[in-house]
């Protein structure tokens, strides 16, 4: 992958707001969490990459996942924590193998984009439900700080991750449903602790990341799908 030309002038302008934004931030609200403010750029690029269909993306999110599971912990956020560390991490892990595995037309700066069959989408429906089920009594047993919130991350965080791993174009816009969870969540959690202001900031730079990268994958599929049909009439 050439560093050169690869991002797009606006792809470099989100990325340098969204720093400036997180680091800004944490400059008014936390100066002591620095684990939040490396945890955040991480975050921020690896949704850049993963935009790009670049599976370098999913390799960051292995190392955001261990790191955010720490903050979360911090707050008691005990969905969050073991979403990232005990879903998010692994899924992450396993979704980088499936992206290295699938490169679209041997790029392997780039992943094939994949179509789920109506039948595996009932399935994954079925398999969020069940598991957000099963994280409800857990989280309510652990006494997790805003249960129902929490219990809604799992659920989105879940069918973010399947996705990712069967590498369709919604698993950003899951990822987009589940930032506007966590911005709820740590506003929740600001009222008692305004440092966690700067965790708000990193999460609307996110969403804002993440549903660019859902319009970068709507594309990106064009563009396979185009390339693929002019390599086939060859």
């Amino acid at each position: 992958m050439k560093a050169k030309g690869y991002f797009s002038k606006f792809e470099i302008s989100i990325w340098i707001l969204s720093v400036v934004s997180i680091t800004a931030s944490f400059l008014i609200f936390d100066r002591e969490s620095f684990l939040t403010l490396i945890a955040s750029i991480l975050g921020v690029t690896a949704i850049l990459l993963n935009a790009k269909g670049n599976p370098i993306g999913q390799g960051l999110m292995v190392i955001f996942s261990v790191i955010y599971g720490i903050i979360s912990y911090g707050f008691a956020y005990y969905g969050e924590m073991a979403t990232y560390l005990g879903m998010t991490l692994p899924m992450s892990v396993i979704a980088l193998i499936a992206w290295l595995r699938n490169p679209f037309q041997g790029k392997k700066s780039q992943v094939k984009v994949n179509k789920l069959s109506f039948k595996e989408v009932i399935f994954m429906i079925a398999l969020t439900l069940g598991v957000s089920a099963g994280f409800y009594f857990i989280l309510k047993y652990l006494g997790t700080a805003n249960l129902i919130p929490s219990t809604l991350s799992v659920t989105t965080s879940f069918a973010a991750v399947y996705l990712t791993f069967r590498r369709s174009p919604y698993f950003s816009l899951l990822y987009a449903f589940n930032d506007i969870v966590l911005i709820v969540l740590w506003v929740l959690a600001a009222f008692y602790d305004t440092s966690y202001v700067s965790v708000i900031v990193c999460f609307m730079m996110f969403l804002i990341n993440d549903l660019y990268a859902f319009i970068s994958w709507l594309k990106m599929d064009k563009r396979q799908n185009l390339s693929s049909t002019k390599f086939d009439n060859t």
